[in-house]
């Protein structure tokens, strides 16, 4: 990534009028919204480009020569081509998706089941979203293949010395989040994908805690596979992309059947698939959706995300200094290189019951187990709340976050 670049310069309560939706009030408070990390709130640029393809361009991509048909595959494919310049690849290695979620899925279950058997290895860390792990236990349960989990340090960051050691030759996969959901922990996946490499590991890297907060080049990183969602980046919920290399694709086969993948269908001898990314891509796409996604992109890069990243470090300082002040509040992930997101538990509170009563001040926190199972069971809790930040937040907000949670550490005694 590279180094911070100031922000001074930046209007960020302009930026933040951007944003409709955070001036509104809940139960009679103004709105601090501090669950970014679930879904990111949309700018009125995002918005007003899905309503405008819906009153003026919709039509279906790729099937007619009409105007209408036209105009949505050209903003369909233009939003291929910015999010590649966007994360540094070329466009026809960017598969568009539903997210996260969908693309490891077609990695499992094109590449998964054609290269993985029995006495294979796919190692996952201990800090996976449940999208980087139930997919590659559907594909073992299915190859014989079997999996291993890379340990954590107390902090919540990997254990990199454990992780290597457990890149033994029959380990032919290796999952690994660049950013985790809980803790905000920052790995260094350029590295760990090197080392992957030297030993013929392919990797496959969860980058949606990434892109919402910084810089992300997939060329220096050296991956296999990325993956990413829209939703969490100011875009539309059901947009996403994976990126793999162009050999990877090639020689991959359909993960789904239906129109827009094929070149020719025959009944009588085999059915010709289309070139990737368009191979991966059956079916009608959201394309309003990626359409938004594309202008949520140029949202972004407007800003700068390393102008972006050294704001969420200024209020991740903020937010940390201020929560260490509150009585028996225990913050879960303290490790060095953190992305804005923090998950604490107040003792004698219930995660589920602490988010209750913040919500009843105008605070939206997370609370639950954040599709982290395994992790939850690390650190021995059922759950926690997470207080997950973005750009358009504002110190003031983590005052009020603040002086809520001390009015709920007294309610409950």
């Amino acid at each position: 990534m590279s180094t911070l670049a100031p922000t001074a310069g930046i209007d960020w309560d302009r930026v933040r009028a951007d944003f409709p939706l955070l001036r509104r009030e809940v139960h009679g408070k103004p709105l601090v919204y501090f669950d970014s990390a679930n879904t990111g709130q949309k700018p009125a640029s995002v918005i007003e480009t899905v309503d405008a393809f819906y009153r003026r361009h919709n039509a279906n991509v790729s099937r007619a020569v009409h105007a209408l048909g036209s105009e949505a595959t050209e903003s369909y494919e233009a939003t291929r081509t910015r999010l590649a310049q966007h994360v540094n690849v070329a466009a026809n290695e960017l598969v568009l998706t539903s997210g996260t979620t969908f693309a490891i899925n077609l990695v499992a279950y094109s590449w998964g089941l054609s290269n993985l058997k029995a006495g294979d290895v796919v190692l996952l860390t201990r800090m996976e979203h449940h999208a980087n792990i139930v997919p590659w236990q559907l594909i073992c349960e299915r190859t014989g293949a079997k999996i291993r989990v890379a340990e954590l340090h107390p902090d919540g960051s990997l254990d990199l010395d454990a992780l290597h050691a457990a890149m033994t030759p029959d380990v032919k996969l290796l999952g690994v989040a660049h950013v985790s959901n809980v803790l905000g922990t920052i790995n260094p996946v350029a590295a760990i994908c090197r080392e992957a490499r030297k030993r013929g590991i392919t990797t496959v890297v969860d980058g949606s805690q990434a892109l919402p907060h910084m810089t992300v080049d997939i060329a220096a990183i050296g991956c296999d596979f990325y993956a990413f969602t829209g939703h969490k980046m100011c875009g539309p919920t059901g947009t996403g992309a994976l990126w793999a290399r162009r050999a990877l694709l090639e020689s991959m086969p359909p993960f789904l059947g239906g129109g827009e993948m094929i070149k020719e269908v025959r009944l009588d001898e085999a059915t010709i698939f289309n070139d990737p990314p368009h191979r991966f891509e059956a079916g009608t796409p959201n394309i309003a959706g990626h359409i938004g996604l594309g202008a949520a992109v140029a949202y972004l890069d407007g800003i700068g995300m390393d102008a972006i990243a050294a704001r969420e470090a200024e209020l991740l300082a903020h937010l940390t200094e201020e929560m260490q002040s509150v009585d028996g509040l225990r913050i879960i992930g303290t490790a060095a290189k953190k992305a804005a997101v923090v998950s604490f538990l107040v003792e004698g509170a219930h995660a589920h019951d602490l988010a209750t009563l913040l919500d009843l001040e105008g605070v939206a926190v997370r609370s639950g187990h954040h599709c982290a199972h395994p992790l939850m069971k690390f650190f021995g809790v059922p759950a926690t709340c997470r207080a997950s930040l973005a750009f358009y937040n504002t110190h003031d907000e983590i005052e009020a976050f603040i002086a809520a949670l001390h009015k709920v550490r007294r309610l409950l005694g």
